[in-house]
């Protein structure tokens, strides 16, 4: 007989709603962790990066004081108290999940979860029989194999530096890179961007992610794109990276971030134990109701390849416990029309497609562009610009994507989610009053388009 209905590995976003609403649902539950609560979102990644974007940004926010009339004094950063200010609000959240768990009934076994059979997972000493297990383990920062890279940190250990660093080398061009590389700039570090493709954000809107390049260029960040490095080595001055050349001289830094991608976190998981079958990144094939080849095993979140975003791992999560433990079959995840934003400086912000995606998906669409400088820039005198983007289906009138790259762009486009989610048309906008003013305003006073796109 099972001890447990369900046994759940891994006590991150997805992990912890499902366990803890199957127990609501009337499920004995246990959640088995072997790092810490709230998983890469609440300790290594949305949470602390969203506290230092908004720490990094207040080294503009007092140069522009001045435009408004206001003599500040800028003594400089606090390093150490930034940082265990950030570590103080993630062991509260730590708590919150850990009482989340124990108010639901779930257990919390600590210890590395290895799956021996397909109902029996072994932590320590101890085997866990249950009727169904859960993999919720999500992502692991990727390491590639080249000299020195022992040299170089990830995002794991980036948070919780001891000393800031003077100058820093961010590697990758997806949204930890830019984030990452935002933060240290704006905290005063020199902070060079390297890439090896042409492109960053490759899967984001071209006209929206150039105009953040520039950005990134006039906050100091130093982006190089189409930058190959072959290696790190230890000198006297600190690291130095074996790069592409191009004619640049040594490229010497005190420390080395790298941001080259993730992988689903397996390692030591017992998959080989199971019928499960994986995709050639990792990551673990699910199917109807996230359910793996082996029928009693199920996974969520980041380590199935879904999209990265802790908002989709609750939903997965909670769409598996209703199916499970609350006779809901028909509970599901509606994947279209996510609304995500990178907190770069400034934000990107996207709900739908590109333009790249509208015309290879043979589209006939209207883009409307709107560039103008943020208000609050006109006294400061920063020169900062904002973009917003809306594409249009030419037939139907319905919004196809939205973009912008702004300040807040996150808080901005989360009411635009719920608009598009309702099939908004561009008639829709039209007719809506906008609030002035505001830069969301753009989005409801675009009148005429800028260019027509596919056919």
């Amino acid at each position: 007989m099972s001890q447990y209905d369900l046994v759940v590995i891994g006590a991150g976003s997805g992990g912890v709603r499902a366990a803890r609403m199957a127990a609501n649902f009337g499920a004995k539950v246990a959640v088995i962790e072997d790092r810490y609560l709230g998983g890469t979102c609440v300790n290594v990644g949305c949470v602390p990066k969203k506290l230092y974007v908004y720490g990094s940004s207040f080294s503009e926010s007092i140069s522009d004081a001045s435009g408004y009339g206001w003599d500040v004094t800028n003594n400089g950063l606090n390093w150490p108290m930034l940082r265990d200010n950030k570590v103080n609000e993630i062991s509260r959240l730590n708590m919150v999940y850990d009482h989340l768990l124990s108010n639901s009934g779930a257990e919390l076994v600590i210890g590395r979860g290895r799956i021996i059979d397909p109902h029996t997972v072994r932590v320590d000493d101890r085997n866990l029989s249950t009727q169904r297990i859960l993999i919720a383990t999500g992502g692991w920062p990727r390491n590639p194999q080249v000299p020195g890279i022992e040299l170089t940190k990830t995002s794991n250990e980036i948070f919780d530096l001891e000393h800031l660093p003077d100058r820093i080398l961010v590697v990758g061009g997806g949204y930890i890179a830019v984030e990452f590389a935002g933060i240290f700039a704006g905290l005063g570090v020199k902070t060079i961007l390297s890439y090896r493709g042409p492109n960053l954000l490759k899967d984001f809107d071209r006209e929206i992610v150039n105009q953040l390049i520039e950005e990134m260029k006039n906050k100091g960040v130093d982006v190089r794109l189409n930058h190959r490095l072959f290696g790190f080595e230890r000198v006297t001055a600190g690291i130095r990276a074996d790069h592409s050349g191009h004619g640049e001289n040594d490229l010497v830094v005190d420390d080395v971030l790298m941001a080259v991608g993730r992988v689903p976190n397996t390692s030591d998981l017992g998959l080989e134990n199971t019928l499960i079958t994986t995709r050639p990144d990792g990551t673990i094939e699910v199917f109807d109701n996230f359910q793996t080849k082996e029928p009693s095993i199920y996974a969520v979140g980041d380590v199935t390849g879904s999209m990265a975003l802790t908002p989709v791992a609750l939903a997965e999560g909670m769409a598996l416990a209703k199916y499970l433990f609350a006779n809901e079959p028909d509970a599901v995840v509606d994947y279209d029309l996510i609304p995500t934003t990178i907190f770069s400086q400034p934000n990107i912000g996207v709900i739908g497609l590109s333009e790249e995606d509208v015309i290879s998906k043979g589209h006939h669409a209207k883009v409307f562009v709107s560039r103008f400088r943020p208000m609050k820039h006109i006294l400061s005198g920063r020169q900062e610009e904002s973009i917003f983007k809306l594409i249009v289906d030419a037939e139907s009138d319905r919004i196809l994507g939205l973009h912008m790259l702004s300040p807040d762009a996150g808080e901005i486009l989360q009411g635009f989610g719920v608009a598009l989610k309702a099939g908004a048309t561009e008639s829709d906008f039209d007719r809506t009053i906008g609030i002035h003013p505001t830069a969301a305003e753009e989005f409801v006073t675009m009148r005429e388009p800028t260019r027509i796109v596919g056919g």
